[in-house]
């Protein structure tokens, strides 16, 4: 390993390259540990194929691992939910796996059923780790494993038909993606929300919360059920349904991977499975995340590798989704969780308090995945900065193809609390380009967790209550005019300057007003905060529309040229003026943020040759004045002050020139 080709010309980083060294040699070694040297490391992870409730010639076979059980019983509505002898598992091995044949004539497709794990000074009743079909009782509410036998479903398109390099991504929850009272389904998203992310240009579909989780309310993050897709949404095949349409459509399909920790529930997850606490997890305090209120994985236990390694080959093999965004990823690589650090030195990282074995379960689930499916992109959730997290696994890195730019949200909202007139855009700049050269990342203004309830969208942020009051076509509010203007600037900056791939929240491409409040105790259990309003958008009355149209504009040039694959460069800046100008592949972004200051025949230096008016944030149909007129072409001269191009810039408003 001491030959890895360094991944960054980062000079700070040299010292540490040892540390580096040092993590591709455990990762190595794990590999080796878990395959033996005899087969790729997506053969090892294989357990679901044997774990788990499977048919066979006759009947179903049914193995568990729970090494502290002493006895096992299955019981359903088979047999009357009584606990019978009849339906005891058999030990079949030391290392604590657990087999029984049930019949034909005994399990049928349909039925539910539970196991009644029996440990030394106790029992309780379980669901199957490894169980595919968990659903909840409408009148009970409690979960049980559900037998599945369907036929094997006809994929007709088991891959996008278009293969992504840049990801434009649209991050949905099925649950919440319809305008009633009510959880949505696969089916309703598939007929009505699928066909709004194709016409807006996205061209990579996130769905959260597929995992089953007892709580809705969770969004999926407290996962129970890591090899069941949510019943609440419908059934597997109607998700591979959704799944194989987006496919169809050219959409690359990902969802929420969340392998860093898990519910603390016990009837439904895996916490105290057989009786202990430390099966999956760690012991004591390690084991549980205070801030999280669940339990965390013990990464350095061969049978929780075997688990989460096959849980990431099952999705891709069962369900032919495209790859994962991990979430808690910067929780996962820290004993301390990442919490309360500020990540300002690289001792931070490597003489920090790293849990090596996370990292290197990070580094082999990547392997895996990209064995499985060489085309898979894989997205880490992480604010600390790692270096090499993007770099693959054989450069020394721990193999995502992504690392999500989280710094960029928090800076527009920090801006966002400054008076306009004091935006310095060149600090701006520095901001929204800082990140490391040598791996690829995911920018975006909003996501998922800028809209839940105790924080603001972007755009309930500008405008809020004028957003209830204000928003119809013919308004003159001042603040819905500012708020408008700047909700594009903010998202189009973002995306232009941002690394590899771009994100937008559902709805948030239209400025979806208030927050997203799932069903709970506290407010009634009302669905009215757990939905997307279409019809805001729809109904053509509404400033919404405006919106709408500029983010599916501004997604249809940079993806039209694969603007992604080229890298922004800084044409001009005047922090007086606020005035940025920024090239990226042959189109210049011309941005004035001035709220009260237009600029006639205001020179750009440095553009040489002739460009059109592409794009102008203030075109009727975007809401704006009217105040450029439309398809220009403007010529490169000589000035007094430098050769450049002469253009109007209306106060809040950017324009995209594409170079003749």
């Amino acid at each position: 390993m001491t030959n890895l080709r360094k991944f960054s010309d980062d000079e700070a980083l040299k010292p540490y390259w040892g540390c580096v060294e040092a993590r591709a040699e455990r990762i190595q070694r794990c590999e080796q540990r878990l395959t033996e040297g005899q087969r790729r490391l997506m053969e090892f992870a294989s357990a679901h194929e044997y774990y788990g409730l499977h048919k066979v010639d006759g009947g179903w076979f049914l193995r568990e691992w729970a090494p502290n059980a002493t006895e096992i019983i299955v019981t359903g509505d088979f047999c009357n939910w009584v606990t019978s002898d009849h339906f005891k598992m058999s030990r079949i091995s030391d290392s604590g796996d657990w087999e029984i044949f049930l019949p034909n004539d005994v399990l049928k497709h349909g039925q539910f059923y539970h196991l009644i794990m029996r440990w030394n000074g106790g029992e309780g009743t379980r669901i199957p780790a490894y169980a595919r079909r968990v659903v909840q009782d409408d009148a009970t509410k409690l979960f049980s494993a559900q037998v599945w036998e369907s036929e094997p479903y006809a994929w007709k398109f088991p891959k996008p038909t278009k293969k992504v390099k840049n990801p434009l991504i649209y991050e949905s929850h099925v649950g919440m993606a319809q305008e009633d009272y009510k959880v949505g389904s696969y089916n309703e998203f598939r007929e009505r929300i699928l066909p709004r992310v194709v016409k807006s240009g996205y061209n990579t579909l996130q769905l959260m919360a597929v995992m089953e989780h007892p709580y809705y309310g969770s969004f999926g993050y407290h996962v129970a059920n890591f090899f069941a897709a949510s019943s609440r949404f419908g059934t597997p095949e109607e998700l591979k349904m959704l799944i194989d349409a987006a496919h169809e459509a050219g959409l690359s399909v990902i969802i929420d991977l969340v392998h860093s920790h898990c519910v603390k529930n016990e009837l439904e997850g895996l916490s105290k499975f057989d009786g202990t606490t430390t099966q999956y997890f760690h012991a004591g305090d390690r084991g549980y995340h205070e801030a999280w209120d669940s339990c965390c994985f013990d990464y350095g236990k061969i049978e929780v590798l075997h688990f989460l390694l096959s849980n990431c080959r099952y999705w891709l093999d069962e369900f032919k989704i495209d790859g994962f965004r991990f979430d808690g990823v910067t929780s996962m690589l820290y004993f301390d969780h990442g919490l309360g650090r500020d990540f300002s030195n690289y001792d931070s990282y490597f003489h920090g308090g790293i849990d090596f074995d996370a990292e290197t379960y990070l580094a082999l689930a990547n392997k895996v995945i990209h064995q499985v499916n060489p085309e898979a992109m894989t997205i880490a959730e992480d604010m600390s900065g790692m270096p090499g997290l993007g770099v693959k696994v054989e450069e020394g890195g721990l193999g995502f193809d992504f690392k999500l730019a989280m710094g960029t949200p928090d800076f527009w909202y920090k801006t966002l609390e400054m008076r306009d007139e004091d935006w310095n855009v060149d600090h701006m700049w520095y901001e929204l380009t800082n990140r490391r050269n040598d791996e690829k990342s995911v920018t975006y203004a909003e996501c998922h967790d800028q809209a839940i309830v105790g924080s603001k969208t972007i755009a309930f942020e500008l405008m809020d209550a004028e957003m209830y009051t204000s928003m119809d076509r013919n308004s003159t509010s001042m603040v819905v005019e500012r708020g408008i203007a700047l909700h594009k600037m903010i998202r189009l900056i973002t995306l232009v300057t941002g690394g590899d791939g771009y994100l937008n929240f559902m709805g948030n491409e239209f400025g979806h007003p208030e927050w997203i409040d799932f069903p709970r105790e506290g407010n009634g259990w009302s669905y009215h905060y757990s939905r997307r309003q279409w019809s805001l958008v729809d109904n053509g009355f509404l400033c919404y529309e405006f919106l709408n149209n500029f983010d599916r504009e501004m997604i249809n040039v940079v993806d039209s040229v694969n603007l992604l694959e080229s890298e922004p460069s800084k044409v001009f800046s005047h922090c007086d003026d606020q005035i940025l100008v920024i090239e990226r592949d042959g189109y210049v972004f011309a941005f004035n943020f001035s709220p009260d200051h237009s600029f006639s025949d205001y020179l750009i230096n440095g553009l040489r040759g002739s460009y059109e008016l592409a794009m102008d944030s203030d075109a009727g149909h975007f809401g704006g004045q009217e105040r450029v007129k439309a398809n220009q072409t403007f010529f490169s001269a000589d000035y007094e002050n430098g050769h450049g191009i002469k253009v109007y810039l209306p106060s809040r408003t950017v324009l995209i020139l594409r170079k003749m």
